[in-house]
């Protein structure tokens, strides 16, 4: 078996075409559909189903995939020691991180670590939710991620970086929308707009406590993943949501952030990783984190 068979492996499961992933590789798509055939009589199982109009993985495809992964990973851990050991931080990091929730908390943590490490590469993926970010973290996709706690049942490391009370986000030609603070009791009619509930949203997990303790179970009218757009969404009037005292600064002019009167509801924010991670990469971008992000008194 070759490096390069596990690569042409790789890029034909990712992008599920085989034309696809020959241009991704800058090769022929003959010469990829052969070197997939070795890979397949080295291994003595189908890797793919093939036709006329698709490819998708077999199951053996699919438990393999993940070794093939940590193939590419060791040998980049290997570089990356090759490196540390002339004192150089070197190599990648891939950071999962929700979007608005963390305007305040990822561009320090990247201007930081660029000014300090120039050779590091963050890979940023963005609409990572908790449930799916601690996940990823566990299959090895992701080095880090900003998440919500608590979680529970998950092996993974988390340290606190921020708490805040969450407020009311609503449209400006809302009945409440001039008031200074509001009692959430007075949102039970409204529709809310949320993170779905199947991600695993910590910020959905939040509204749902804060309505239940206020006496009531909110009505959702819209879930979206993309907290952005549940601002836009609340500005076209389309419903109310609960979020961080945060996202007040980056509300659009037809909306508005409304503080709760109630007992107050926190976010925590949290940074999360595998403890089991030997990446010396990640345990640089760790330590800046610590600096440019330290954990708040409670």
């Amino acid at each position: 078996m070759e490096i390069r068979w596990l690569e042409a492996f790789i890029a034909v499961a990712e992008e599920l075409h085989f034309g696809r992933a020959a241009a991704r590789l800058r090769l022929a798509q003959s010469p990829l559909s052969q070197t997939i055939r070795r890979l397949e009589k080295d291994l003595g199982v189908r890797l793919f189903d093939r036709s006329t109009r698709s490819v998708a993985l077999t199951p053996a495809g699919q438990a393999f995939l993940p070794h093939a992964h940590r193939v590419f990973e060791e040998l980049e851990l290997g570089r990356q020691s090759t490196r540390a050991t002339a004192g150089e931080v070197y190599g990648t990091v891939s950071i999962g991180f929700f979007g608005a929730l963390n305007h305040l908390t990822l561009p320090p943590l990247t201007r930081a670590v660029r000014q300090r490490y120039p050779e590091v590469t963050l890979s940023l993926t963005a609409r990572v939710m908790t449930r799916e970010g601690v996940e990823q973290l566990e299959q090895g996709g992701l080095d880090l991620a900003f998440v919500g706690l608590p979680i529970s049942h998950s092996p993974v490391r988390t340290r606190l970086i921020g708490r805040e009370p969450i407020g009311a986000a609503l449209s400006i030609d809302h009945p409440l929308a001039g008031q200074k603070a509001i009692s959430l009791v007075d949102l039970a009619e409204d529709g809310f707009i949320t993170p779905p509930a199947a991600a695993g949203s910590a910020l959905q997990e939040s509204t749902l406590r804060a309505c239940v303790t206020a006496g009531f179970r909110p009505r959702v009218v819209q879930e979206i993943t993309d907290a952005y757009m549940i601002l836009t969404l609340v500005s076209a009037g389309v419903g109310v949501a609960l979020v961080p005292s945060s996202v007040a600064g980056i509300m659009s002019s037809a909306a508005v952030f409304v503080p709760l009167r109630d007992e107050p509801t926190y976010v925590d924010h949290a940074l999360a990783w595998r403890e089991d991670n030997p990446s010396p990469v990640l345990r640089a971008v760790l330590e800046v984190a610590e600096e440019v992000l330290p954990t708040p008194e409670t």
